[in-house]
């Protein structure tokens, strides 16, 4: 790869929508990007549409998660290699697939893990802000919000 000179025209994306993502791995596949001449990488995380196909409702604590586990993987590269986090929205696992998780359900959702990856995390005072931004009384996390 270092002497195609691919690294200096494209820029990886590394793409990971678990709560639990390996953050030690992924840290590790950043250095090696880097090794190969890649000097930014972007991380795509999802605040809806990544836990079933047939996911009606967004579950807004395992989204957070993620974006909490990509701001370690951030943490713990080197502060110039990160170009951006693309915050993806899936509504079909694939063309044949009915909709799942439409955007009007999935708000909750984005705006908490906009606020945590705006934050630097989540807390007390991000939650309070996104319920403030949102009209809402009690933002649930861990529980299907209705």
């Amino acid at each position: 790869l270092s002497g195609s000179g691919v690294p200096q025209l494209v820029q990886p994306m590394i793409w990971d929508y678990a709560a639990d993502i390996d953050v030690e791995g992924k840290a590790q596949l950043i250095e090696k990007y880097r090794r190969c001449g890649f000097s930014k990488v972007w991380f795509a995380s999802a605040f809806k549409g990544a836990t079933g196909v047939n996911q009606s409702l967004t579950l807004i604590g395992h989204h957070l998660r993620n974006q909490l586990e990509w701001l370690q993987v951030a943490s713990r590269s080197p502060a110039d290699v990160l170009e951006g986090i693309a915050l993806t929205g899936w509504q079909r696992y694939d063309h044949f697939s009915v909709l799942c998780e439409l955007l009007p359900v999935a708000i909750p959702s984005l705006a908490v893990c906009l606020q945590a990856l705006k934050n630097g995390g989540y807390s007390e005072k991000v939650k309070e802000n996104v319920e403030k931004l949102l009209g809402m009384s009690n933002l649930e996390i861990d529980t299907f919000m209705r």
